[in-house]
């Protein structure tokens, strides 16, 4: 029978092999194929579909059990209660790093202006983030892509950010010299030749905002050490990292020079965020 609640269970199952969310993966691909919220499939579990919204819906389904993320089929994707434009030319956001925001907006004084920067913006989520919850600090942005800057530029539009200037540039080495107050970036972290790149979402995403040479740190190398040119007296480095690369960050940090270098745990209690001082 092809009502709702019977094609979300066969779906369901479909799923449940490819996804940690299959129930809720389910529901969100067939809201998209009957263009309906979820609360429609509580109120009408018994409605039966249409020929077309039932071929729309497994087509959806069969990219998921691919192992294509469900932002990259929907185009979306929620981040710090704000919903983003999301397409295969950026990262898909995760909730570690919101962890980033979160010390970001402990550093940032409210009632006073602020520079900073956010490098490697990918879909914009951490600048456009930063400037509306801190609308009187001056935001910058960057990223190598040029497509992930037009989908950055798309969610600052979206999200009524007009300020934010927005730069195509190799983390800072096309960045105006300036002094900013805080320098945060989501760089890649990922080995070069990690396992987990030929698995689950990551195959789908662009390589060149996961992985780095040198185990994975050679990009965080480049910004810790160019940082210095660019910070103020007393700024802060926040750089997201994988959590098994607490200690080599740490390192790069006081070989660097910062100061009080700290490592923050994320919600699963992985090393996730470590952020330095430069005096």
């Amino acid at each position: 029978m092809n009502c709702l609640k019977s094609v979300l269970k066969l779906a369901t199952d479909q799923l449940f092999h490819a996804s940690d969310s299959a129930a809720l993966d389910a529901e969100i691909l067939l809201c998209l194929a009957i263009g309906k919220e979820r609360t429609y499939l509580r109120t009408w579990p018994e409605k039966l579909l249409e020929p077309e919204q039932i071929s729309h819906f497994w087509s959806l389904v069969q990219e998921r059990h691919e192992g294509r993320p469900i932002a990259y089929i929907t185009g979306h994707k929620e981040f710090w209660s704000r919903d983003f434009l999301i397409t295969p030319d950026v990262l898909v956001p995760r909730p570690d790093t919101e962890l980033l925001i979160e010390l970001c907006l402990t550093l940032i004084p409210i009632k006073s202006t602020s520079k900073l920067i956010d490098l490697g913006t990918g879909s914009g989520i951490i600048a456009i983030t930063l400037s509306a919850e801190r609308p009187l600090s001056e935001v910058f942005a960057s990223d190598f892509s040029i497509p992930a800057l037009e989908i950055a530029k798309q969610n600052a539009i979206l999200h009524h950010q007009h300020n934010i200037k927005f730069y195509q540039s190799y983390w800072l080495n096309d960045i105006p010299l300036t002094q900013f107050d805080i320098i945060v970036s989501n760089p890649p972290y990922i080995a070069k030749n990690d396992h987990h790149l030929l698995q689950g979402d990551l195959r789908f995403e662009p390589t060149s905002a996961l992985s780095s040479e040198d185990n994975g740190l050679g990009d965080i190398k480049i910004i810790i050490d160019t940082a210095r040119r660019y910070l103020t007296s007393k700024g802060y480095l926040l750089i997201e990292h994988g959590y098994d690369q607490k200690h080599a960050v740490q390192s790069i940090f006081k070989n660097l020079g910062y100061d009080t270098v700290q490592t923050i745990t994320d919600l699963s209690g992985q090393p996730r965020v470590t952020y330095g001082q430069w005096l």
